[in-house]
């Protein structure tokens, strides 16, 4: 039986996108976001919808050319990506939610342990075994250097008879 909270829990969402940002989610990065810079012009362009068209793009890998008419302007959006990816937010964000998600399963903020596989430590070795076939193919001469030397090596041994 549906109870009320139930129903508010698995509500169809109302935003355009699958990718959007739902209002719980919003609420954990809404303060994660910088806030505007002193100075200069006030800021008009609303962050959800700027933090919704990111997600858009890296979910749908489309190009930000494409990026649909209803999210603002691609200049904008690609100007904040770039700004929160070099100062690191876009990774805060990601570890804050990363820290939510294992103290919602019951698990510690940060992984005491970790498992490594022996293949991917293998793989990782520098100076290991050569790929196959680079071990068996043989070291080739250009062809221009070799000509070259040995007509000016038969000239000279020539011309000192």
């Amino acid at each position: 039986m549906w109870t009320d909270e139930a129903r508010i829990q698995h509500a169809p969402r109302t935003e355009r996108y699958p990718s959007d940002a739902t209002d719980a989610e919003w609420a954990m990065i809404a303060p994660l976001i910088p806030p505007a810079r002193s100075g200069g012009r006030r800021r008009d362009t609303d962050m959800r919808e700027v933090f919704n068209a990111v997600r858009f793009v890296l979910r749908t890998g489309c190009q930000w050319r494409q990026l649909p008419k209803c999210f603002p302007p691609r200049s904008t959006v690609y100007n904040y990506f770039w700004e929160w990816t070099r100062y690191g937010v876009l990774d805060r964000i990601h570890h804050a939610l990363l820290v939510r998600c294992r103290e919602a399963e019951g698990r510690e903020a940060s992984p005491t342990a970790a498992i490594i596989d022996t293949q991917a430590v293998k793989a990782t070795e520098k100076g290991g075994p050569m790929p196959i076939r680079s071990a068996t193919t043989r070291a080739r001469r250009r062809r221009a250097s070799s000509a070259t030397r040995w007509s000016t090596r038969s000239g000279s041994c020539s011309a000192s008879r």
